[in-house]
């Protein structure tokens, strides 16, 4: 990735609450969908599953869903099941999900992303509280988004 890059298709799920997206990555079968689909009840609303374009907008970036997959979400066991979407949102939180996640991690932590560095906090996708760690996380961003 180059700053000089003005968007980006990155393999990654996008949720939003009050108009400040999350975008979760991690590797296939890491738990992006089931945990997008956590967050949805929640009160999440899906930005898009899986796949995951990224534009710059001044200096913010702002996530969107290809065509082809708006308003889908994969649901293992279930299929490919229809649910509400937004369009765009701008990106407030990066969630990686991985299983090594530090006891008292540095607050400043940040994913580079076309050149602009988002917060970025670790989950374990297999957990029953990581939908409300990454709701914690995006309420603790408060002001600084």
């Amino acid at each position: 990735m180059t700053s000089r890059l003005s968007s980006e298709n990155l393999h990654a799920s996008c949720v939003a609450l009050d108009g400040r997206a999350v975008l979760i990555s991690g590797p296939s079968g890491s738990g992006k969908s089931d945990l997008a689909l956590r967050l949805l009840d929640r009160g999440f609303i899906l930005v898009s599953d899986d796949r995951t374009i990224i534009r710059k907008d001044g200096g913010k970036l702002i996530a969107s869903v290809p065509d082809a997959i708006k308003g889908k979400l994969e649901v293992r066991g279930i299929g490919i099941v229809d649910v509400d979407q937004l369009q765009d949102a701008p990106i407030a939180l990066v969630v990686e999900l991985t299983t090594e996640i530090p006891r008292l991690p540095d607050d400043s932590r940040e994913r580079q992303i076309l050149g602009i560095g988002v917060p970025l906090i670790s989950v374990d996708a297999t957990t029953a509280s990581a939908p409300s760690k990454v709701a914690l996380a995006l309420d603790r961003l408060g002001l600084r988004f």
